[in-house]
């Protein structure tokens, strides 16, 4: 009875080859409001003056938190099997990022 319960609670994951190959970014930028968390994940290259963003990932509160939940656990047990990873100060980056507001 266990078995079958635990059976109908599985959820069924497909992974296509192009979104299994990855993005790669360096940055992530994140902006919210009261419904939603929104995270765009940029690639910058060292000496390159513009950056394009390269996924955007859209998020409820809640969703945002189990996330950050989640994110925090798997740093933890990476760093028991591997070590501390270290965080080393970047030099801020000027961002022009989307509209500015004018007065």
């Amino acid at each position: 009875m266990a078995e079958e319960k635990a059976k109908q609670n599985q959820l069924n994951i497909e992974l296509d080859e192009s979104v299994a190959d990855g993005t790669y970014a360096n940055l992530a930028i994140i902006n919210h409001s009261v419904s939603e968390f929104v995270v765009d994940f940029v690639n910058v290259m060292p000496g390159t003056p513009k950056a394009k963003v390269k996924s955007r990932i859209i998020l409820t509160p809640q969703h945002a938190k189990r996330f950050m939940k989640a994110l925090a656990e798997n740093v933890s047990r990476f760093e028991k099997a591997h070590g501390e990873i270290k965080d080393y100060e970047q030099p801020p980056i000027p961002m022009n990022f989307g509209p500015t507001g004018q007065a």
